[in-house]
């Protein structure tokens, strides 16, 4: 047995995976006949002598983890075999080449030395300070170092601007087309949309794809053949990265066969698109041999390409059939010539240096494409409200789970057999060219209530349920709801975070079916984003899948809706047959293309003018990619394992060296313990012994909690005496001063969740007085007890009463003073698949608490009041949550790595 991290994304599930060709046998550049022409503009975006955009705009101590022992089995013997530059293979073992031109540790080219990389960094990308703020604070910094003859790192905006578009690495740079309709005109007046010249901007996606490979960061983190990993313990085929699926090994197969490409190294070429723009459509792209952890840690494994524009028309003519043509037809050719030098080396193998030095050759091919079902359709050229995957007929989707998958030759065929009007109702086919939880689930609900129980006792149920997610405790990451979830302006953030308390909250106003299908359609979503997936796994989506679709019956049945037809429902039932091909989604799904949105898009275009605002983001990102490149050179020279203080004072001499410095940046390796520490600054307003600490937090029976703890840290390793056993008098005493903290951080493994490259998250657990001015905050923890036994009967949980520390012996003692929960009953809940807790008291019927060591907590938890079928106390809130109840779920459900552990 083994433990993973699991979750889920709701973008995930609004996305559906579309592959458009393998390698070799099939490439989807070619040319469509097209209803606009390309005007060739060779214009670079760094060029300024001449306008850019002259055109229109367009798991461990505190808990065991229990690991597989794995075995691989690659594809073929020399696929991604190293070569010299000109593609002849090396023997094995051959070390690679060494750089024509050695770099020296302070060879900080362009920039003069290590605090001026790192103030450009801090300005231009950390801080993204305007010019003007630029030129103020440089102006600042020079007024100091005037007396000492000195200047700051740049003179002003101008300089460091100067300073980052000389840097040699990491260039590739933009160029532009433009498109016009060249279709015959109607006589007389026409639409105006028919005269516009359209630009599209892009940068060369093979030098894209070059830097990737050859990025030093990802040589450990990437994947030069495709394998198949099974664990030893009953030989179980599991599923992880791309390359670990079944579409690569069978590209590598074709690969294999063809004595011109054996021992290349397959590159599958992924691509996206993040919408929310209604000026173009951002074109990103990333490559399937790095690890999902790296794409999902937001490194530069995901790079924008390109900039496709989205023709506009006045209302008269937004339906036009030929303005629609037009528009598909211009996104599919724009893509078709940006992805256009990538073709040649879908067939001959080209050479390319990678991240470990070594020279392979390549094979490109086409792979997932990241879009939204509303972008899907675009892509798939279908008609809404059919599925982009298959041929199930759109009046009833799931009728046939059976139904033949789209491909290629297929659409071809009948395209040629059929008429205009047999693809468009027929096929969902467009001739020319070949969000489930809150628009369904959370809508179906409101329906019914307001159709079961009428419009007043309907909207005043809808008020309680309101108050019942306002009212939910805070927790690290998770957005809250003040009012609800009746706001207008839905994001995808706000989706994921209402699918974590929705559940308990409609517990006990809706049918046990409904809950039903609320808690296996969550169970899906968490199941589909674990960082592996296994054969298990996948027939655990399997089973959430059909009672998903078993109990959501009920909102037909009653008449709140009349048809679950609808593609985003439908897709659930493509996830098995992508998982084996593509592997797990967690790498693949749209937010990693809508977290790349911001870095590349909105925050570019908020530092612009605003006024002819693209031209000015295709620089930024140039110059951004240019800073993220400098650091990757600077830190594989090992000129970045230390701060600009400690390495100055390190050059200055042996005298300071006695001088604390700051500790080393922690660059986030993977570590199987969860590790807890208390906060760096110690409360001096709070209590400063134990006596006033037990005045602070109402508990006389402090003191004597902290003589039997001291007995546990202290006692002989062969004294198995019980603990409670033992006369009060026979534990060591302690009365002096002590450290009080306001919190304390936990960082453990989590890949599912957002985290490092090396899949650790850190987490903030608050025992605070008064938090942000308004309430006591006192989190609840899981702690582990020792115990081998997966899962929560290998926990315990209890709530943070305080955070203290103090000296002993001549040892310092971390510590915690918590309140325990007992758990209720011997499994979940049978309708919300959680566990239950309640408050533990002691046989006096006071609140059961003891001091325990931080090294023993292993995370934070979080519960939700049982709420029953009562309307919710209108006293209650937030901050009062943890004291109103007597029984409260384990939010499983609050991120994906609670849902491992808590299911």
């Amino acid at each position: 047995m083994w433990r993973r991290a699991s979750g889920w994304s709701l973008a995930l599930f609004f996305c559906l995976l579309l592959w458009p060709t393998c390698p070799k046998t099939r490439n989807s550049l070619d040319d469509s006949s097209m209803l606009f022409k390309f005007l060739v503009d060779t214009r670079d975006a760094s060029d300024t002598s001449k306008p850019l955009l002259d055109a229109p705009n367009t798991f461990f101590l505190p808990i065991p983890l229990y690991l597989p022992h794995l075995q691989r089995t690659m594809s073929t013997i020399r696929e991604g075999h190293p070569c010299d530059k000109h593609g002849n293979f090396l023997p094995d073992g051959t070390p690679p080449p060494p750089t024509t031109e050695p770099k020296s540790c302070d060879n900080w080219t362009p920039f003069r030395n290590h605090v001026k990389f790192e103030t450009a960094e801090f300005l231009y990308i950390q801080n993204q300070m305007p010019a003007n703020q630029a030129d103020r604070l440089l102006n600042l910094w020079a007024t100091t170092l005037l007396k000492h003859g000195e200047s700051p790192p740049f003179a002003d905006h101008q300089d460091l601007y100067a300073t980052i578009d000389s840097i040699p690495l990491g260039e590739v740079k933009w160029q532009g087309f433009s498109c016009t309709y060249s279709d015959e005109k109607p006589d007389g007046s026409y639409p105006p949309w028919m005269d516009g010249s359209y630009d599209v901007w892009y940068r060369d996606p093979q030098e894209v794809v070059r830097n990737m490979l050859a990025n030093p960061a990802y040589s450990d983190e990437m994947d030069y053949r495709p394998y198949r990993e099974y664990s030893t313990d009953g030989d179980e085929h599991q599923f992880r990265d791309l390359m670990s699926a079944d579409w690569a090994w069978e590209q590598a197969d074709i690969i294999a066969g063809d004595p011109e490409t054996l021992g290349s190294t397959f590159v599958p070429i992924i691509l996206g698109i993040a919408t929310g723009n209604n000026e173009y459509y951002p074109l990103y792209l990333s490559i399937g041999n790095v690890h999902n952890n790296v794409r999902r840690a937001h490194r530069d494994a995901v790079a924008i390409i390109g900039f496709l524009a989205m023709p506009k028309t006045t209302k008269e003519y937004a339906q036009d059939p030929r303005f629609r043509a037009f528009r598909r037809q211009l996104f599919h050719c724009s893509l078709s010539r940006i992805l256009n030098t990538l073709k040649s080396g879908m067939t001959k193998p080209e050479v390319a240096k990678f991240g470990d030095g070594h020279f392979r050759r390549v094979i490109y091919g086409l792979g997932p494409y990241i879009a939204d079902y509303e972008e899907q359709v675009l892509l798939a050229c279908i008609v809404r409200r059919w599925c982009t995957r298959c041929c199930a007929n759109r009046k009833d989707l799931d009728a046939d789970l059976d139904a033949l998958l789209r491909c290629r030759d297929h659409t071809e065929a009948l395209v040629d057999a059929s008429t205009y009007a047999q693809l468009w109702l027929e096929f969902g086919i467009i001739s020319g060219l070949v969000g489930a939880f809150k628009d369904h689930l959370v809508s179906w609900v409101e329906i019914y209530i307001m159709q079961t129980h009428g419009k007043r006792d309907g909207l005043h149920i809808l008020d309680d349920i309101d108050h019942r997610i306002a009212a939910v405790a805070s927790f690290a990451g998770l957005h809250r709801f003040p009012q609800g979830r009746g706001f207008k302006q839905w994001t995808g953030d706000d989706s994921k975070a209402l699918m974590k308390v929705y559940l308990a909250a409609i517990e006990g106003h809706v049918p046990q079916a409904i809950v039903h299908a609320f808690r296996a359609f969550l169970e899906f979503c968490y199941l589909v984003r674990r960082n592996t997936i296994t054969e298990s796994t996948l027939a655990e989506i399997q089973d959430a899948l059909s009672h998903y679709h078993q109990h959501r019956t009920i909102f037909v049945e009653s008449g709140a809706i009349t048809t679950f037809s609808l593609p985003r429902q439908h897709s659930l039932v493509h996830y098995i047959y992508l998982i084996r091909q593509f592997g797990a989604p967690n790498g693949l799904c749209s937010s990693i293309t809508e977290s790349k949105h911001i870095k590349a898009v909105k925050e570019p275009w908020r530092r612009s003018s605003k006024y002819n605002a693209l031209g000015q983001m295709l620089v930024t990102n140039q110059c951004l990619d240019k800073l993220a490149a400098a650091r990757v050179d600077f830190a594989n020279c090992g000129m970045l394992d230390s701060t600009c203080l400690a390495a100055e004072l390190e050059a200055l001499g042996d005298f300071l060296k006695s001088i604390t410095v700051p500790v080393p940046v922690d660059h986030g390796p993977t570590v199987l313990q969860a590790h807890t520490q208390l906060a760096r600054t110690v409360q001096r307003n709070r209590a400063r012994n134990v006596l006033a600490l037990a005045e602070e937090l109402n508990l006389p029976r402090f003191p004597d909690l902290i003589r039997r703890f001291l007995f546990e840290q202290t006692r002989r390793p062969d004294d198995d005496r019980d603990s409670a056993e033992i006369p009060l008098a026979g534990c060591p005493r302690f009365e002096g001063q002590i450290s009080v903290f306001n919190s304390a951080s936990s960082r453990f493994y989590a890949p599912s969740d957002i985290s490092g490259i090396g899949g650790m998250r850190v987490e903030h657990i608050c025992a605070c007085p008064l938090w942000r001015n308004e309430a006591p905050h006192n989190d609840c923890i899981f702690i582990n007890i020792g115990s081998s036994t997966e899962g929560i009967r290998g926990l315990e949980v209890a709530r943070v009463r305080a955070f203290f520390s103090f000296k002993y012996g001549g040892e310092i003692f971390p510590c915690a003073i918590v309140h325990w929960f007992d758990v209720i009953g011997d499994s979940p809940d049978k309708d919300t698949g959680m566990w239950m807790v309640r408050p533990a008291y002691s046989t006096n019927h006071a609140p059961l608490h003891s001091i325990i060591h931080v090294e023993t907590i292993y995370r934070a938890a979080h519960l939700i009041p049982i709420y029953g079928t009562r309307f919710f106390p209108p006293n209650v809130n937030l901050h009062t949550s943890y004291d109103a109840f007597r029984a409260y779920y384990v939010n499983k459900y609050v991120d994906h790595h609670a849902f491992e552990i808590a299911s």
